[in-house]
Order: structure tokens, then sequence, then C-alpha cells
């Protein structure tokens, strides 16, 4: 088959990381001729991609947008309609692909080649990683003025989706929002982020972290150091515990990274604040610590996301303030960690308490992580629905419905 995935946030294509469409790109090039088509614009770094095309076994392509300087603001929504529009006369310049794999968002992209793709009898799945506008709705809500100011950008979504003969969502709760507008798909499965288990193992081997530390209690946070997160609340929090031997150990980067920093001087707390770390470093001191910490901030769109794999890989307990129905069902039917109330510090401090001062409930907890990892998280399993979906005949999954539009 000739599958051409879209995927303008791929951050594999920076550095090598453990990237969903770089593992999915890889997985199908044994066999089949894949093209991934990335942005020339790097989201992670913003700034032009320096791209080695060797290191990888299928074909890059990376399409111009004229890039932005920050997340939330109208020229990241810019920059990403040209590139989108880019992206659609590039594809109608090349040879009809049998499968066009499309992330989501962005979401000009996705619409326009949607719809291509239902004219010219292509197979077209999307994947969906986060809810646009949604998670902006939440960040800059405002009532009445940000479903207006929305509005547009929720129709090309909805065009995006119900162009999709086939719905891959990194949760059950995006394939549902999809779901809502699209006829057409006869297939839908929601198939997590997760991680090579496998490689995440190897990881730890390889960059083990050997602690010198008398007893010390390092609670763990790992990712973005941005607005979603509520890192001032597991601050307030280790504050609250009051012990010597609490310490704090952030793997992350982002634009509030001194503010944070900040906030844990004046607080008087035990943090460690490492920045970006690649990703099998990330995994050697993960498995070093003794508790993961989840601070979502509340009301926040996010569902399953890139942490969730790795804190139950590492094989730790979680302490969860993310309100997300889905994520905190897994934390309590498997036993993995405690679900505490969003924003609310001497809740998470209660629950750390809990878990510092229990050696043995850490350790089942931690066991239960550990498997709710093998059973959902790893992608040799996981990954499986993909190749079933992509692999299927056209007319096992098409409808009768098309999309039109000019975005």
């Amino acid at each position: 088959m000739d599958i051409v995935i879209i995927a303008n946030f791929c951050a594999a294509l920076d550095k090598p990381t453990n990237s969903r469409f770089a593992y999915i790109a890889e997985m199908f090039a044994k066999g089949n001729n894949v093209e991934l088509i990335g942005s020339a614009f790097s989201h992670g770094t913003k700034k032009k991609r320096v791209c080695d095309f060797s290191r990888f076994p299928y074909k890059v392509t990376l399409i111009e947008e004229p890039g932005y300087k920050k997340n939330i603001s109208v020229q990241r929504f810019l920059s990403h309609r040209v590139w989108g529009r880019n992206v659609c006369e590039y594809i109608k310049g090349r040879k009809k692909p049998d499968v066009v794999y499309c992330a989501i968002p962005s979401l000009t992209a996705a619409a326009l080649v949607g719809e291509y793709c239902n004219k010219n009898g292509i197979r077209f799945i999307v994947d969906i990683q986060d809810l646009w506008p949604e998670a902006f709705q939440m960040a800059l809500n405002v009532p009445v003025v940000s479903d207006i100011a929305f509005a547009p950008f929720k129709r090309i979504a909805n065009k995006a989706y119900a162009a999709a003969d086939g719905i891959i969502a990194v949760s059950q709760t995006y394939v549902d929002r999809a779901k809502q507008v699209n006829t057409r798909a006869k297939k839908s499965t929601a198939v997590y982020i997760g991680t090579d288990l496998a490689a995440f193992d190897d990881n730890v081997v390889k960059n083990k972290v050997t602690r010198n530390d008398d007893g010390e209690f390092w609670i763990a946070y790992c990712g973005s150091l941005s607005d979603s997160y509520d890192i001032p609340c597991v601050i307030d929090a280790v504050k609250q515990m009051n012990s010597p031997k609490v310490k704090l150990v952030i793997m992350g980067s982002g634009y509030l990274a001194p503010k944070f920093q900040e906030f844990a001087q004046r607080a008087g707390i035990n943090a460690e604040f490492n920045g970006y770390m690649n990703y099998p470093q990330m995994c050697g001191l993960l498995a070093a610590c003794d508790v993961t910490v989840n601070p979502i901030k509340g009301k926040s769109a996010a569902s399953i996301i890139n942490k969730h794999a790795d804190y139950a890989a590492c094989g730790l307990p979680v302490i969860n303030t993310q309100e997300s129905q889905e994520y905190r069902k897994l934390v309590s039917d498997y036993n993995m960690g405690f679900n505490c109330k969003n924003g609310n510090a001497p809740d998470v401090a209660q629950k750390l308490e809990k878990l510092m001062n229990d050696a043995t409930l850490r350790q089942q907890m931690g066991q239960n992580a550990r498997r709710c990892a093998e059973e959902k998280f790893d992608r040799k399993n996981s990954y499986l629905r993909i190749v079933d979906l992509l692999t299927k005949e056209p007319e096992e999954i098409y409808g009768n419905s098309s999309l039109c539009g000019d975005l």
C-alpha cells in the first residue's frame, strides 16, 4: 500500500523521541510505501526544522508554514491554516495514495485533505490527539465571547471529523466527540498513545539512577511546564507535608518553568528541576522515584495523554487530580493510585503522606500500575488495532457521505 501520514507536531523529526506517528510510520514501512508529512516549522523549538532524513526508514516531507511565537495566539491559527492549505496542494500534486492517515490537530489540513480524499476514493483515517478548539476554549474561557470566537474553528473540526472513513483517537472520549458529527465511518477505536514497554524497560536499565539519599521520598512529575499543569498545587502539597525527606523531582520544560521554580523556592521545599531530558534518561530517573503526580487543571479537555503510559510503565502509584473520567476510572479500576480533588493541595498532601508511610501499599499499587501498562498501554499490542483499521479493504469501512467547503 501507498500510505501517507500527516502529522505536523511529530517531535521525532527534530530529535529521537517516543513519537506515536514515527512509530506508526516505521511500523507500516515494513512492506508498504510510507511518506510522513510534517511541518518545516518545529512547534517545540519555534524554529525552522533541521531534519536528518537518512535516519528514517520511510520518506519524510516537510511542508512550509509561517510559524508562531506563542502556543495560544492568533498567529498560531493563521500559521496552521497556511500549512493546511500547503499540505493539501502537495497531496493533490502527488500520486494518489491508498490511505491518508491524518493527525488532528491541527484542523485545516485534516479538513481540506479529508475533502480531497472523499472526492477521489482515498481512504481517510483520522487520529485525534487533542480536542480543538475545546482545549483553547478552556484556556481562554470568557462566557459567550469564547463560544462566538471559536465557532469557526469548531466548524472546521466538525468537517474534518465528518470526512473520516475510520476514526482513531488517544481516548474513547475523543472518539465519541468525532462520532457526534460523523456518519461515514464504520470503524472507530481508541488507541492510547502508549509506549513500547520493552524499549522503556531497556531505557531504565541503561540509564539506571542510583540513589544515595537517606531514605528520601521522591515525587515525580514529567511533562510540560505550562498553563494546563497545576504544579503550584503539588508544591503546596509538598509544603504541607512538612517533611525534610520529601523531594519533588520535575522532568520537563516550558515557559512557566522560571515561575514554578520561584514558587518552589518561596515555599521552601526540596524541588529538583531537571529541565528537558531525552526520553531514555527520563525513563531512568522516573523509575528511580517513589510516586508520580498527574496534576492537570480543572475542566481541561485532555483525556488519556503521553505521561499516563510512562507513569504506568515505571510501576509506581499515581496521585491524580485530572478530572477526565476516563483516566480517573483507570486509576480506580486498577487500584494504581489515588484520585484527588482538583486543585486541592490538602487532599494531595494527605494521599502522598499515605503512600509515603506505607511501603507495602506503594508496592501493591505500583504492581497494579505496571499491569495496567501491560494491558492498556503497550504499543506492540495496542497498535495492532491501527494495523487492522488501515489494512481493511475500502468497502469494509466506506460510507456514503461527502464533505465539501472551503477553509
